[in-house]
Order: structure tokens, then sequence, then C-alpha cells
């Protein structure tokens, strides 16, 4: 059997009110050459129970791993992909229809990240987003430093690219997007399909984004790495830095108000040896 264009991840865990939207959203897809892997990232109610439902299906996998967190998960689903793309999605997300295919028609433009716009639902309702975080294609390094301005749900990515690159970091619990992106749009310029490509849904309490609150505390680390490990012209160099003392000060504040000396020591010593 000839390989597939696309390897589709879905990483998930205690989701089985929400994982038969998401796989059945990629069966509805009007692109057909996919295989799908589904990771359940050690879950302990019902999903496994519910995906068993679809693994009688030719191109659908699906594997269990001890709680490992979603970038295990993920890392895991690219390691044992058949094919040259890869494309997220998480579990309480679902796709439109033509998501595939429209990322597929531009992957003759060379770029190895493609995305795409979302259609928020928080609650069961639309809500418009804020415009901070309106898509953009091109030269997406600036427009990355001060969040995350790409969706996991919504990309499409070269496997050879993702690989080197490290994947997701493993030791984030998150804003592993943040850095693997930082990464990507430091290198690359992007693609942008036309219109929204995913329903991203939000308000349920477990999603990982209730759970941690100083999360500039990762957007950081990456920001180092990223001057550490990447030669950047002055325009991006001065940018990344003047986002970097700004979330530095703000995240120093909290510490000292809450007394966590620990995370403190670390931001001072990465603003010591960034700006001295």
């Amino acid at each position: 059997m000839n390989s597939p264009l696309i390897s589709v991840i879905i990483p998930v865990f205690n989701r089985e009110q929400f994982i038969s939207r998401a796989i059945e959203s990629v069966q509805a897809q009007s692109f057909k050459d996919w295989e799908l892997i589904i990771i359940d990232d050690g879950s302990t109610d019902s999903t496994w129970d519910v995906i068993e439902k679809y693994t009688h299906i030719e191109n659908i996998r699906a594997f269990k791993q001890a709680n490992s967190g979603v970038s295990s998960a993920r890392n895991f689903g690219a390691q044992n992909s058949n094919a040259n793309w890869l494309a997220f999605l998480d579990s309480d997300d679902e796709w439109l229809e033509h998501k595939l295919q429209k990322q597929v028609a531009l992957i003759d433009q060379g770029h190895p990240l493609i995305h795409g716009e979302e259609i928020w639902i928080r609650d069961g309702v639309r809500v418009n987003q804020p415009k901070a975080y309106k898509k953009g294609g091109g030269d997406q390094f600036i427009p990355s430093l001060k969040l995350c301005s790409i969706s996991p749900s919504t990309v499409l990515i070269n496997k050879k690219v993702f690989l080197e690159l490290g994947g997701f970091r493993e030791d984030y619990p998150v804003c592993e997007d943040y850095d693997l992106w930082l990464k990507i749009t430091s290198l690359y310029e992007v693609g942008l399909i036309d219109g929204p490509c995913i329903k991203k849904y939000a308000g349920h309490e477990d999603q990982l984004s209730f759970k941690f609150k100083a999360m500039d505390y990762w957007r950081i680390k990456s920001m180092k790495w990223v001057i550490d490990n990447r030669d950047l012209d002055p325009e991006r160099a001065q940018k990344l830095k003047a986002v970097l003392f700004k979330k530095l000060n703000i995240l120093e504040k909290g510490y000292r108000k809450y007394n966590n000396l620990e995370n403190l020591q670390e931001i001072l010593q990465i603003r010591e040896q960034v700006f001295g």
C-alpha cells in the first residue's frame, strides 16, 4: 500500500465526550489521502472505548501510552507516521470539511508550515477573536513573539522539518506550541490558507490554559533559546529583546508578590545574560 500524503495526529486525554467529533471531522475531509493516528495519553475515563469504535477502519491507527503530556503524544504520533506531512488536531477541536484540501493546494509554494484561521466557540456560542489572534502568512517571527499566533489544530507541517527541530518540547507543560512556532518562524516563512479551517472550542476547565497562569515563564525560556541558537537580523533581535524585557518585568513582579523565589532567580539570570 502506498504511503499517504498526510498523517493526522490526535493526542487525547480524558475527552470521551469530544473525541468522536474530532475523529469524524477528519473522516469528513474532502481530501482523502491521509492516515489518522490517535494517541490515548493515559486516559482514565471511557476515551479508549470510544476510540476502539473506529480502529477497524483501514487508515485509522490508535495507540495507548502512560500519561506523559500532549507533546509526548504528538511526538509519538509523528515518529510512527507514514507520511511526509503532519497535521495535528486537538481532541476538543473540529476541522472544517475543506481544511486539508486548501492546505494541500499550497504545498507547492514551498512553505514547511501552512495554517489558517479559526472559528471560536465558547460554551456553545460563537465568539469574535481578539485582533491579536488574527493569523498571518509569510514572515511571522515578530507576530509570534507576544503570544502563540499559530493554532496547532490548524497546522500542516513538513515532517522532516518537524523532526529536525525536535518536535514539541516534552519538558514544557504549556507553550510547547509557542516554542516550536518560534523555532520555525525564525527560519522559514509560513503559508496561510484563505478563511477559517477549524472550529476551536473553549470553556471546559480541563484545558491547560485554565491550570497554568504564568505562561510567560515558558515563553521567556523559548525566547532565550532563540537568542542563543539563531543569528537574528537587527530588527528581529531588537523586537525579541523588547518583548522579552517586558515579559521579564511582569513576571518578576508576580514572582516577588507570591514569593516564588526559585523561578525568580531563573528569570533574573536570563535578564542578566541578555541585558547585562
